[in-house]
């Protein structure tokens, strides 16, 4: 836990996934002092959880979170926060939303995580958890190029359907 300069223990406010060119994965923790208003953010390695206060979600598993429909997203956050406890960790990734749903993490082939970085970022997200969906709806443990050209097809009119 961090303690503020005022004396008063420091908040953690929230976490982004990072990953940075080099493959290392890391998380960007914010924290706040709710006692004079201090805020830091620091990069640590992912699955260190001595800077983390409570179970938090970090922004991108929020995000997947917020594009389920209404009526599921309050049982899926309650199964996740279940099973990321049992785990003994403190922090729901983007991949634990998953791993809830099909009982592991979706891979990617390497050609389809190109592809995805050629996709507009203001989409890229949303693109990325509908290829996830349906790999989870399908049972499907990996994203490949095939399932990409269908998924493109299918809600653009574009590529070789499949």
């Amino acid at each position: 836990m961090l303690t503020c300069g005022c004396g008063r223990w420091m908040h953690t406010d929230g976490i982004e996934e990072r990953a940075y060119d080099d493959g290392a994965a890391q998380w960007f923790i914010r924290s706040e002092c709710r006692g004079c208003g201090f805020k830091v953010g620091m990069d640590v390695p992912v699955g260190q959880h001595m800077f983390i206060d409570r179970l938090m979600w970090t922004d991108e598993a929020l995000h997947r979170l917020e594009r389920m429909p209404p009526y599921l997203a309050p049982v899926v956050r309650a199964d996740v926060e279940r099973d990321v406890r049992a785990r003994g960790e403190r922090v729901v990734t983007y991949d634990s939303v998953l791993r809830v749903r099909t009982g592991e993490v979706i891979e990617w082939e390497a050609e389809a995580e190109r592809r995805l970085e050629n996709v507009p970022a203001p989409v890229r997200a949303m693109a990325r958890i509908e290829l996830e969906r349906t790999a989870a709806d399908r049972g499907m443990a990996r994203i490949t190029v095939a399932l990409m050209e269908e998924v493109k097809a299918k809600y653009f009119g574009m590529g070789k359907a499949s």
